[in-house]
């Protein structure tokens, strides 16, 4: 499995390799979602640090980095695919932020279709991982709605960046379920708003 830089785009976003050129509109789009506790967005003046980081695990071969861009071309979030595992091949897509102003919108639901797509179509992925806080109820929700099933809680699971421990609720979506989960999706991007 050979996974790298690729752009996707659809009627509501693009996802595109994460570049320093995005910085200035994810400083702006992070806002003070640095302050949510349950979750981890890099605080505005942190945004090009994380860029770099993200990128230096993607020279690795750890991560595939993607700025998150709205029908205008303007970068109001972040996401990858992480956890890599290139022999059975599976991946986790996450480290995953939207701007307040996208998030609830046909954007989060195309970005996964395209993501989802990408990695069972192309990439050929057997499972396709999300991971988030187990009290994150918003982040659970929308795994949820997009069809996938809850594999379980890693009770304290890793520590956060507040020292505390966190319960991981881990979801995933196999590839004999892609088919059906990708009607689900279509029909959703695809009900009136």
């Amino acid at each position: 499995m050979k996974i790298g830089p690729v752009s996707l785009a659809g009627a509501h976003v693009q996802l595109v390799p994460l570049t320093q050129a995005h910085c200035a509109d994810l400083q702006q789009a992070a806002g003070d979602l640095h302050e949510l506790w349950y979750t981890w967005v890099p605080h505005p003046d942190a945004v090009a640090t994380e860029v770099d980081t993200r990128n230096a695990k993607a020279a690795a071969g750890k991560m595939v980095p993607f700025a998150v861009l709205d029908p205008d071309g303007r970068a109001v979030g972040m996401t990858t695919y992480m956890d890599i595992d290139h022999d059975t091949p599976r991946l986790e897509i996450g480290s995953t932020w939207y701007a307040k102003s996208v998030q609830r919108t046909p954007l989060n639901t195309e970005a996964k279709r395209l993501l989802l797509g990408h990695a069972f179509e192309t990439i050929g992925c057997v499972a396709v991982e999300f991971r988030t806080h187990a009290l994150n109820h918003q982040s659970r929700r929308a795994v949820e709605r997009l069809g996938a099933k809850l594999d379980g809680i890693l009770r304290n699971h890793i520590y956060t960046g507040d020292g505390t421990l966190r319960d991981t609720a881990v979801y995933s979506i196999l590839n004999s379920e892609w088919p059906t989960i990708r009607t689900h999706l279509d029909y959703l991007l695809s009900k009136p708003r």
